[in-house]
């Protein structure tokens, strides 16, 4: 059972390193992981609309401060927020040009951090690794 904790602990530490690195990274343009986070789920979306509650089921780290977030991103000219004309209570979220080209920007930090190490595994490690976290994680979000 140690053994089982110790590998959970280094599958936490190695999250946190990462999203830490990324963060870094990403400050470097004035922004952060939920902010890069909110702009590939909407570049993802094909130029549909999104709602916050949308956004927020797809983001990696589910905060609660989503709108906030947006808030950001709307300040920076990075999306735009209209109301959704099939339900006034909702809004309607989407990436402009300017926050597509800031992406890139940010793309390209996060791709410059994670170039040495993808090479740190092969691709038999690789999917080891990730057939193994989804077995861990297999149902635990039910």
């Amino acid at each position: 059972m140690n053994n089982y904790f110790e590998t959970v602990h280094q599958i936490i530490k190695a999250g946190h390193w990462i999203t830490d690195q990324i963060s870094r990274e990403l400050r470097e343009l004035d922004a952060t992981e939920p902010q890069y986070n909110v702009l590939r789920i909407l570049v993802g979306a094909k130029g549909q609309p999104l709602t916050v509650q949308e956004i927020q089921a797809k983001m990696i780290q589910r905060s609660s401060n989503v709108t906030r977030i947006i808030d950001r991103l709307l300040s920076k000219d990075l999306v735009n927020r209209q109301e959704c004309p099939t339900n006034r209570r909702k809004m309607d979220i989407t990436i402009t040009e300017k926050g597509q080209e800031a992406l890139k920007d940010l793309d390209k930090k996060v791709t410059a951090f994670h170039d040495p190490l993808k090479k740190r595994l092969d691709t038999e490690e690789l999917n080891t690794l990730k057939l193994l976290i989804e077995k861990l994680t297999n149902n635990a979000h039910k």
